[in-house]
Parts: structure tokens; C-alpha cells; sequence
């Protein structure tokens, strides 16, 4: 291994230092730079094995030399690091033939792993990048919004699959931007100039289904177009009779790219025989899972803010959220997902008639939200009494009887146990500030903690 050289790009010292030294340690010669223009010259002077580097060298972007760089080695992987961890980001790496994309901030032992697998890819020469391809990566304004781990999964694939005509199948929970990650595969990748046909499945009777899909001579439907992206939206809710046409029409080549969602799990259904094997194995190429908002708290600011200057841009005035309304929605873990998100800033959008977003705003909708969904109640201490009424009457009730009624102690765990899980995870778990918030001792706390078994959850 001591005959690969690394050359390592990178204009923070500390970073540079830690990975030069991981390189050295795994074997490897490294060659280590800030600058740019040493980076060209030795990939144009035939130096290196594989190129490390990060997106900006000082003011200059990696994308600006990428072009010239792949043409001098096209056989030259290079992995892209980036504390700019956007969609963008990774469609612009992979777009211009990128071996893979690593952001910021990351395990160093998976970029090892990454400089390993690409000194030993199969060395092949990278498709000539199309001269406006990186125009069309910055006009794309796709709402993909979030910087989490989770997300950068997401980003990864996306920008593995949008050039390649591979079969997708997008699983996620209702409102947690299935259609998005569709779109930006289709806008981003070399279907762009064809046409996005989208199908909500869940929405649309059996034989409106059929005549959308397969058409009235059943050749003329937007299965059947030639060239961009067919979406398919709950893919799990097709008739058994448009699953068995389909099946046929996947048997065949096919001009227009295939991309099907779901909110239900395709591998059950097939074994309660509501979804036909033989589709699922044809429409399971590759999986991409989006992750519900409540796995990636992190993003929840970022989306609110891009709401509300979704907001202005549809010609409402223009507001600002203070931070304590912020971390109140970090907080919650959104059931209806980005959607749910979205919706409420909106309404906050519209209704706020201060420029500043407070929490106690953003604690009046989401009350309000919430007591609409308890069946209209107003305020707090009635949501409540509701509730008992649906879940402790009959112990009332029965306890009278016997006289051995424990109903007291059972609706106070239940109050508690929700009420610290709550506040945990306000706080991530650290236990001192949760008490803090509480006003409980924290001794006591933890003591509540491991009586109510919240410690095992």
C-alpha cells in the first residue's frame, strides 16, 4: 500500500493535520495542500492516486477545476469533503464524477474506508461533463432543506442514482417529502429535460388509475411516454388489477424512468398477498428511506426559516423567529412531519402580527393544533378532563364498587411518565437540566426516572 499517494486539499490546518496523519498511519504517501493551484499541478503533472479534497480552497470552488482536472486523469478518483452539506452539494460532486462525497464533519475512519474503496474501483472513464450541468444544479431551487446525518444519507444516494435509469423505490412516513426526493432526482439527474409525471395512487380510483397509467388503447398512458420520470405515490395502494399490468409493462424497456413511493411497508403486504411479489422484487432496485422529522431535530430551525421565507416570497410580510420559538419546535416531534412543519409556519406567517415570531406564538398554534385534534376542547385543564373521562371512568367506577382502587397513582405515572420523557428530550437527555426545567430536586428525578422504567426507554 505504501507505493498509493493520497493528495489531500484541504485549507483548515487542523483538519489537514488529522487526516494527513490518518492517511500516513493507514499505509499511504500523502501529499498535503492548501492551494489550489498545487492541486492542479500535480494531477496534471500525473501525481497521485486518489484526490482528497474540500470544496473550498480559499475562494476557490473545487467544481471550477473538477472539469479540467477529470479531463487531464479521467481515471482520477476524487472524494469531496464539505462542511456545505446541501443536495447541491453532493448533485454538484457527483455531477462532476466525483467518486463519492464525505460531509463535514465526518469519521475518519470512513474516509480511510472511501480511500480504500476507490483505489480499488475498477478504473473507467467518467462521462465529459455537459458545459451548462452546473448551471443547472444552482437554478434548481429544490426544497430538499436539512444538513443532519440523516439527510446526508439521503443526499448520497440521490446523487448515485439521478444519472442512472435503476428502478427507486422512496419509503417514508406521510408528509415527509417523498415527492421532493423524486423531483430532485429527476431535476438533477439526465432525465431533467423530459417530463415529471407524477401519480398520487392513494388518491385516484381503480379505473382512473388504469386509464392515467396505461391509457384508453392501453399504449398511450404515462406509463407508456418516452423519455423523463413516471412517479408513482403510494405505490402500495395500487389495485391488484394495475399491479398485474404493470408487472407487464416492466417486463419491456421502457423510455420514461420509474420512481415509486410508499408510506407502507411493500416486504408485509407481500406476505399478507395485498401486493404482488413479483412487482416488489421489480420496483425494489433501489431504496431510498426518508427519514421522519422527529430523527433529525437539527433541521427544524433551517426548514422554518426557508418556510417563512417561502412565505414572503407569496407575498406575506416578513417575520423573523426568536430562538426560544424555535427550540419550542425542535422540541416536538411533529407526527405529521415536514408537512405538519410547514403548515404551522404558515399559519404563524399569517396570523403573527408582530415581525418577530415568539414561542408564546408558535405555543398558541401548536395548542391549538393539538386541541383540534382532542375533538375541540378549549384550553389545557378541559383536554384533560376529556381524556379521563375516555380512560379512567370505568376504574372510577369499578374502584367505587370494591373499594381497592389504585386510579390516583395510575393517572399520576401516566401524567409523569410523559411529562419527564418530554423534558429529556427537550434537553437530550441530560438529566440536571431536565430536573432544572422541572423544578424537581434532581435526586428525585432520577429516582422518578427509574420507578416510572422511563430509564429502559
Amino acid at each position: 500500500m505504501a507505493d498509493k499517494t493520497v493528495l489531500l486539499a484541504e485549507d483548515d490546518a487542523s483538519i489537514r493535520l488529522v487526516v494527513n496523519q490518518t492517511l500516513v498511519s493507514a499505509g499511504y504517501e500523502v501529499r498535503a495542500t492548501s492551494s489550489p493551484d498545487a492541486l492542479q499541478r500535480w494531477v496534471r503533472n500525473g501525481e497521485g492516486d486518489v484526490v482528497v479534497t474540500d470544496v473550498y480552497l480559499g475562494d476557490t470552488s473545487i467544481f471550477d477545476l473538477l472539469p479540467s482536472m477529470k479531463l487531464a486523469r479521467p481515471d482520477l478518483p476524487f472524494i469531496v469533503m464539505s462542511g456545505q452539506n446541501t443536495i447541491l452539494t453532493a448533485a454538484s460532486a457527483a455531477e462532476h464524477g466525483a467518486f463519492d462525497y464525505l460531509p463535514k464533519p465526518f469519521d475518519i475512519d470512513v474516509l480511510s474506508n472511501l480511500v480504500r474503496r476507490a483505489l480499488k474501483a475498477s478504473p473507467s472513464i467518467e462521462r465529459l461533463i455537459h458545459p451548462d450541468a452546473q448551471k443547472a444544479v444552482q437554478d434548481a431551487g429544490l426544497p430538499l432543506i436539512g444538513r443532519s446525518d440523516a439527510m446526508q444519507e439521503v443526499y448520497r444516494l440521490i446523487a448515485k442514482v439521478m444519472n442512472t435509469d435503476l428502478t427507486v423505490l422512496i419509503e417514508g412516513e406521510s408528509g415527509t417529502g417523498k415527492e421532493l426526493a423524486a423531483r430532485a432526482i429527476h431535476q438533477l439527474g439526465h432525465s431533467k429535460n423530459g417530463k415529471f409525471v407524477g401519480l398520487d395512487l392513494a388518491a385516484m380510483p381503480a379505473a382512473e388509475i388504469n386509464r392515467e397509467l396505461f391509457g384508453a388503447s392501453g399504449t398511450d398512458g404515462a406509463a407508456h411516454m418516452k423519455g423523463g420520470t413516471l412517479y408513482l405515490d403510494e405505490i402500495g395502494d395500487l389495485p391488484a388489477e394495475a399491479q398485474a399490468q404493470l408487472v407487464k409493462l416492466l417486463r419491456e424497456p421502457s423510455g420514461a424512468r420509474l420512481i415509486a413511493s410508499t408510506r407502507r411497508n411493500l416486504g408485509k403486504l407481500v406476505e399478507e398477498g395485498k401486493f404482488r411479489e413479483d412487482l416488489f422484487y421489480r420496483l425494489n432496485v433501489m431504496r431510498l428511506a426518508i427519514p421522519p422529522l422527529r430523527h433529525r431535530k437539527e433541521d427544524i430551525p433551517e426548514l422554518a426559516r426557508a418556510f417563512l421565507i417561502r412565505a414572503q416570497r407569496q407575498g406575506l410580510a416578513a417575520r423573523t423567529f426568536e430562538k426560544s420559538a424555535l427550540d419550542l419546535m425542535a422540541a416536538y416531534d411533529w407526527p405529521g412531519n415536514v408537512r405538519e412543519l410547514e403548515n404551522l409556519v404558515i399559519r404563524l406567517a399569517v396570523l403573527s402580527s408582530d415581525t418577530i415570531i415568539t414561542l408564546m406564538d408558535v405555543e398558541r398554534e401548536m395548542r391549538m393544533g393539538a386541541s383540534e385534534q382532542a375533538g375541540g376542547h378549549a384550553g389545557f385543564e378541559a383536554d384533560v378532563e376529556a381524556l379521563l373521562h375516555l380512560y379512567v371512568m370505568g376504574d372510577l367506577v369499578s374502584g367505587g364498587e370494591n373499594g381497592d382502587s389504585a386510579v390516583h397513582g395510575s393517572v399520576i405515572d401516566r401524567v409523569e411518565r410523559p411529562l419527564i420523557r418530554l423534558a429529556l428530550s427537550v434537553t437530550s437527555g441530560n438529566k440536571v437540566k431536565a430536573a432544572q426545567l422541572l423544578g424537581m430536586n434532581r435526586n428525585t428525578l432520577r429516582a422518578k426516572i427509574n420507578a416510572l422504567g422511563i430509564a429502559e426507554d
